[in-house]
């Protein structure tokens, strides 16, 4: 990522497109502090949080700032040997010193909010890709998060289940959550989109609202990338 800048608001839902090897990926491990950047820095809600260090490690300046973000990956990355219920309340618990008996409450609550209450006690192996992923972001959830990342979420899962996730996602919108969304998805993204990005070659090409984007590119390449995943006239 070059010349890299972007800003969002409290309730924005920044989805972020393009070619693959453009960097968006990358950027939601940045802001995760999985990471680094050799230049720049990031900041959240008026506070640093990562400093660039030439060495490309993660300088994270702030830890507590790091909790109040929430990352789902594409392949899942729940415990196959733990419950649903352990998956969920292990890192509250250990980490973060919640009381188990409050954790497991967040638990058996985001659980039934996402319609797996039945699965508390099922394990990884005994789920749909679905279901897995639903469970992934109801653990990222326990934490209470003030910003959610998701990493191409849907795209190692079937078209039924698929419909799943999205609607869990839609709730979070629904209610105002700050959101960073990485996807191959068109329809989706539009929909659930406040603004738009468009990258290519680690950099910022176009943003903004989607219905201007997706229908009026101002950006060559922008109409390039559209015209072959959206059949552009």
């Amino acid at each position: 990522m070059d010349n890299f800048e972007l800003t969002m608001k409290n309730d924005d839902r920044l989805v972020i497109i393009g070619p693959s090897g453009s960097g968006k990926s990358s950027l939601l491990r940045v802001l995760m502090g999985l990471e680094g950047i050799q230049g720049g820095e990031i900041n959240f809600q008026k506070q640093s949080y990562i400093i660039g260090d030439k060495s490309k490690h993660a300088k994270i300046v702030n830890a507590d700032i790091q909790k109040k973000i929430g990352m789902v990956f594409q392949h899942y990355t729940l415990f196959p040997h733990l419950s649903i219920l352990q998956n969920l309340i292990l890192a509250p618990v250990k980490v973060h010193k919640i009381e188990k008996k409050t954790a497991i409450e967040r638990a058996r609550a985001l659980l039934a909010r996402f319609g797996l209450e039945s699965k508390l006690n099922a394990y990884p192996s005994q789920l749909s890709g679905g279901q897995k992923q639903r469970v992934a972001i109801a653990r990222a959830l326990m934490l209470e998060p003030e910003l959610m990342l998701f990493d191409e979420v849907t795209s190692a899962l079937d078209p039924e289940m698929v419909v799943e996730v999205q609607s869990v996602m839609m709730q979070l919108a629904e209610q105002k959550m700050a959101m960073i969304i990485v996807t191959h998805d068109m329809h989706f993204a539009r929909h659930i989109a406040s603004r738009v990005v468009f990258c290519a070659n680690g950099k910022i090409v176009e943003q903004g609202h989607p219905d201007t984007l997706f229908t009026r590119p101002k950006e060559k390449r922008t109409r390039e990338f559209l015209e072959k995943v959206l059949h552009l006239d």
